[in-house]
């Protein structure tokens, strides 16, 4: 069968009250994004608390499947067969037509729900779905009913407009859609991490900026473009994402020379995050984010993490904090940034790691030894910030 509509569905969107049709305006705005990628002409029809991508018949099933995958706010997509004759016989055909082509001869259960919508079409939503069964059930052999666990539940909705049937749920990616929760500023690595919790907070409806740091010579160019293609797969589901690449070399190199080398994860990031955090407050992003897990490594102990936070005025959004590595290589996996990131380039976080790093730090002293520093790192930090690189990275 060929569907030309998918009705789409949303979930915490529907308890938003009189502010609903303000998200559903957003989400609509990110199906239309995300379909222009797709080849084919799309309408976007919104009816009574119902959203539906309309085609006509251009567009590929499997492309608008995945397109519509990537959506933030839709909990579900479901292929539709829609018709405005409303006459009773006809839409018995249209059932039995929908049954006989997309499942053929197999051999499975069903249920039909009905919805009556239009409370003034004869009969009950009950009498109705009990109707629709029968003349399955004379017309498809191959079919059974099976009211608590139906294999195929088959959806019947009347509305005053028109009459969906649909069957076939396609699960989508859930959360909210990215525009309705405001904006923040990612510490991008390529690690495995940091991209999920970019995806994880875009799924909050964030819109996400990201600042990079790399430190030319000791790492290198395919470390960068490891890091830019980690940004396009982020931004399959995020939308265009801003990656600012800052040169980070000098700010290391003096922090090596100057401090204790257990302190010098603790004070990089320290540096790290102040500067994202300028980044953050001259693009409009309200927040950090950072894919820090407790424990996973010496400067994400709680102390290490107290001794990071102190730097910074924004607050610091870290959704992975209580996940172990294994939960987060899994969601890795499972948005398609695994593979690129673990990809042997090494960043500038693991090229100047200590040898043994202090776990449990001393604020009062992490402080005393960026003072060793004072002469020179807010020029530093000056250059950096001025000669970043920005590129604007998209889903490909």
């Amino acid at each position: 069968m060929e569907f030309r509509s998918f009705l789409i569905k949303y979930g915490e969107i529907g308890v938003k009250g009189k502010n609903r049709w303000k998200f559903e305006d957003v989400l609509i705005r990110q199906v239309k994004t995300a379909l222009r990628k797709v080849d084919g002409t799309f309408d976007i029809v919104r009816q009574h608390g119902r959203i539906y991508v309309d085609t006509d018949g251009s567009a590929d099933y499997e492309d608008t499947i995945e397109a519509l995958k990537h959506v933030f706010g839709l909990v579900s997509i479901c292929p539709v067969v829609r018709f405005e004759n409303r006459d009773y016989e006809f839409v018995k055909e249209q059932v039995v037509r929908y049954m006989k082509e997309v499942y053929g001869t197999q051999q499975k259960t069903f249920k039909v729900f009905t919805r009556r919508i239009d409370k003034d079409y004869p009969g009950t939503s009950e009498t109705i779905s009990a109707e629709l069964g029968a003349v399955i059930l004379d017309a498809c052999p191959n079919l059974t009913v099976n009211v608590r666990e139906p294999e195929i539940p088959l959806h019947v909705e009347i509305r005053n407009e028109a009459v969906s049937i649909y069957s076939l749920t396609i699960p989508g990616p859930g959360g909210m859609p990215v525009g309705t929760n405001g904006r923040a500023m990612l510490l991008l690595s390529g690690g495995i991490d940091s991209p999920v919790a970019g995806y994880m907070i875009a799924k909050r409806g964030v819109l996400i900026e990201a600042t990079y740091f790399h430190a030319p010579p000791y790492t290198s160019d395919r470390a960068k473009q490891k890091v830019i293609d980690l940004a396009k797969l982020v931004a399959k589901y995020a939308g265009p994402v801003n990656l600012h690449i800052i040169n980070f070399t000098e700010i290391q190199l003096a922090i090596y020379e100057k401090c204790p080398h257990e302190e010098l994860t603790i004070i990089m990031r320290r540096y790290m995050m102040r500067i994202a955090e300028e980044m953050a407050k001259k693009t409009g992003a309200m927040a950090l984010i950072t894919g820090e897990s407790i424990g996973q490594v010496a400067s994400q102990t709680v102390d290490s993490l107290v001794c990071t936070n102190d730097v910074c005025t924004l607050p610091v959004f870290r959704p992975l904090i209580g996940f172990d590595k294994q939960e987060i290589v899994e969601r890795s996996e499972q948005i398609g940034t695994y593979e690129t990131s673990i990809e042997p380039y090494e960043d500038c976080c693991t090229i100047f790691v200590a040898k043994h790093p202090v776990t449990h730090p001393d604020l009062e002293r992490i402080r005393e030894s960026e003072k060793k520093l004072a002469d020179v790192i807010d020029e530093m930090v000056a250059r950096a910030v001025e000669t970043q690189e920005r590129i604007l990275c998209t889903a490909d």
